[in-house]
């Protein structure tokens, strides 16, 4: 049977081993937290690009810059679109199968 001592010693070096494990959780939750922090911000860097696009792409078209007070009759433009017969994410859909089957027939 042990002594008192050793269960001392024992129950000190379990102690250890716990705070050395709860500080390799803690460095673990910070790792993760900063990748998370730069997930979102790629996200956010290809979400700006996005919009960025679209709406240069609607200023293409125009031939001219969209003034704000012009986006909200865009917008209910598109979305009549959409309540008539989904034409604009229709035709975005026929566009896509288009697109991708052009890039496969160029893989050939």
């Amino acid at each position: 049977m042990k002594n008192t001592n050793d269960n001392f010693e024992t129950i000190q070096k379990l102690r250890e081993r716990q705070q050395a494990g709860t500080k390799k959780v803690q460095q673990l939750d910070a790792q993760i937290r900063q990748l998370e922090k730069r997930l979102k911000a790629e996200e956010r860097k290809r979400r700006t690009n996005r919009l960025c696009q679209i709406g240069g792409t609607v200023e293409a078209v125009l031939g001219r810059p969209m003034r704000a007070e012009e986006i909200p009759a865009l917008m209910n433009f598109l979305k009549g679109q959409e309540e008539r017969g989904h034409y604009f994410s229709d035709y975005l859909k026929v566009h896509a199968k288009a697109e991708a089957g052009s890039c496969d027939a160029g893989e050939k």
